[in-house]
């Protein structure tokens, strides 16, 4: 099928422009000042027309879980990640025991190519991998050393799915096994970490070029210790993560990453649990109880645990509050969450590139989504 999208202000990479945008059998096609005869024309009306968003780490929403391990979770996960704006996700598994996280990757493995909203894109494992004195809220009797042997019978026959794995760098056998995992093709990542800046620097040397939720869940910046933090800032190599709640991080020290790597460096991540989504209540997380008040995930011990935030919400907070051009804020929720990821042919509007494509307004409230050139959102829904 043949579209174009028309009347509407495409965010392209580093600027927006007035134009109709071309879609032709699921790709973008191109961008025209004409209307073109034989293509379905959509009627933008005005609104931001924006490369989907892109979420490389999100455990739940709605209820859900991805260690439900259930079709239904997934599906779940799935449609409620598309009313955000997400169009491709990895789902995210945390620290449980072995079994129960096969279980997960082989019910996502099922369930994909069957996906009612966002793509699964592929999976992120959090853990099992991580230190215990940075463990946040990660089941601490889960945790075990990185070796091949434990991910093989995680993972199965499912390795292409796995696209990200965060590690702590300074356990034992991590530098062979982030050697291992550039072999799969795994992005690794940092986090949940003791790991000191020299650690950090040498794990680079070995394939690291990631960081799972940066600032949170890893040794600080300072002056006689810069620690991961200050790695991540004398690091090109490293893709830096944000959660941009203002909650996780304060939005003085986002801007200052920000600022520090730029935004072709750092993305945007919802770090999103069961809750987000619903009221304020009691929930779950890896078998722990959380408790959600005004916007805030936390275990008994106050600890926070994971987040309710919306991929559209942290858009909205980079153009609003941190003062980014709209352009860079989506920038940091598509093309460079796609390419810390290695993932091909999505996250810009342009040609030969996936037609998965949503719109929004100025407060990026989402009105529409299409996912390969197929509208899952109308506007006006």
């Amino acid at each position: 099928m043949k579209q174009i999208i028309i009347n509407g202000k495409i965010i392209l990479e580093n600027e927006i422009i007035s134009g109709n945008l071309l879609i032709n059998g699921g790709s973008i096609e191109g961008i025209t000042n004409e209307v073109i005869d034989g293509y379905q024309v959509i009627d933008a009306k005005n609104y931001y027309v924006s490369p989907g968003f892109i979420d490389v780490h999100t455990h739940g929403r709605v209820g859900f879980d991805t260690m439900n391990a259930t079709k239904e979770a997934i599906e779940a996960l799935s449609l409620a990640n598309l009313e955000t704006g997400v169009t491709s996700f990895l789902a995210t598994t945390m620290t449980q025991s072995l079994e129960s996280t096969k279980q997960a990757i082989e019910t996502v493995a099922n369930y994909k190519g069957n996906e009612k909203g966002a793509k699964i894109a592929g999976i992120h494992m959090e853990g099992p991998f991580i230190n215990t004195e940075y463990k946040g809220a990660q089941p601490s009797q889960y945790i075990v050393p990185p070796t091949l042997e434990d991910f093989n019978a995680m993972v199965n026959d499912h390795h292409s799915l796995i696209k990200l794995i965060t590690i702590a760098p300074e356990i034992d056998g991590a530098y062979d096994f982030i050697e291992q995992m550039k072999e799969h093709n795994v992005t690794v990542s940092i986090g949940h970490t003791a790991a000191t800046y020299d650690q950090v620097k040498e794990a680079i040397s070995h394939g690291l070029h990631h960081a799972t939720h940066t600032f949170n869940a890893m040794t600080p910046f300072s002056h006689r210790a810069p620690g991961v933090v200050g790695a991540v800032f004398d690091s090109e190599e490293i893709y830096a993560e944000l959660i941009l709640d203002g909650l996780h991080v304060h939005f003085a020290s986002a801007n200052i990453l920000i600022k520090q790597k730029g935004v072709d460096k750092v993305l945007l991540i919802t770090d999103s649990m069961e809750a987000a989504g619903l009221v304020d209540g009691l929930y779950q997380l890896g078998g722990q109880p959380v408790y959600v008040k005004n916007k805030e995930a936390r275990l008994k011990d106050g600890t926070l645990a994971g987040s309710v935030l919306n991929m559209n919400k942290a858009v909205y907070n980079a153009y609003k509050l941190l003062g980014l051009p709209l352009y860079d804020a989506v920038k940091m929720a598509s093309i460079t969450a796609a390419k810390s990821v290695n993932l091909e042919n999505v996250g810009i509007l342009q040609d030969c590139y996936t037609a998965d494509i949503i719109m929004f307004d100025e407060d990026i409230t989402i009105k529409f989504v299409m996912v390969d050139g197929q509208i899952r959102k109308q506007l006006g829904e």
